[in-house]
């Protein structure tokens, strides 16, 4: 029991470390962005791939549901990484390079916000629908791990875990998008009472 105490303790300080040490300014940013968007009718699409595409999903559940019944503001969000018919028919028909950017080209325009998760920043999926993004003048906010790779060089907003371990990356990518809801949640409490 004391060697499993141990290492847990051990993770979850390494888990606040890296939180602590990343770029809470961009965090403040990414949140307020998320807060534009949906005051302005924009969408918001999420994806990432595998531990990735869970905290995408859970994004949506998030604030679709826990943001929309703690304050008036009705978000529209939607994961790029939910469909798993889609992602399957342009992977196999396609390329699964494209399954992020494909479902992009119909669905965003530059009101709308793409939020992008991934450990590595460097999964040609992620990389696609960040040029996409940029193209076309969509804001992008990227949550990478590891060195950050070419999501952390190319977003417009970056999240950077500096960690070289899948668990704790994706881990802290999760508390993360936790800390955005409920920051902005209690900012918009806040703003009434004044």
């Amino acid at each position: 029991m004391k060697k499993i105490n141990k290492f847990v303790l051990e993770y979850l300080n390494n888990i606040s470390n890296k939180i602590l040490k990343s770029n809470l300014t961009n965090l403040e940013l990414s949140a307020n962005e998320i807060l534009k968007t949906i005051k302005r009718k924009g969408s918001i699409y999420v994806c990432g791939n595998g531990g990735s595409a869970a905290i995408a999903n859970h994004y949506v559940v998030d604030f679709l549901k826990f943001f929309r019944e703690k304050t008036n503001l009705r978000p529209k969000i939607y994961s790029l990484s939910n469909n798993i018919e889609t992602v399957t028919a342009v992977s196999n028909d396609i390329n699964y390079d494209k399954v992020f950017l494909y479902q992009a080209e119909s669905y965003c325009d530059k009101k709308d916000l793409v939020i992008i998760i991934s450990s590595s920043g460097n999964s040609k999926n992620i990389k696609e629908v960040l040029k996409f993004a940029k193209k076309n003048k969509i804001k992008t906010i990227g949550f990478s791990g590891f060195n950050g790779g070419y999501l952390k060089k190319k977003s417009d907003i970056s999240i950077h875990i500096n960690a070289n371990n899948y668990g704790i990356s994706e881990d802290s990518h999760h508390i993360l998008m936790h800390i955005q809801l409920q920051y902005l949640i209690e900012s918009i409490k806040n703003s009434k009472k004044k």
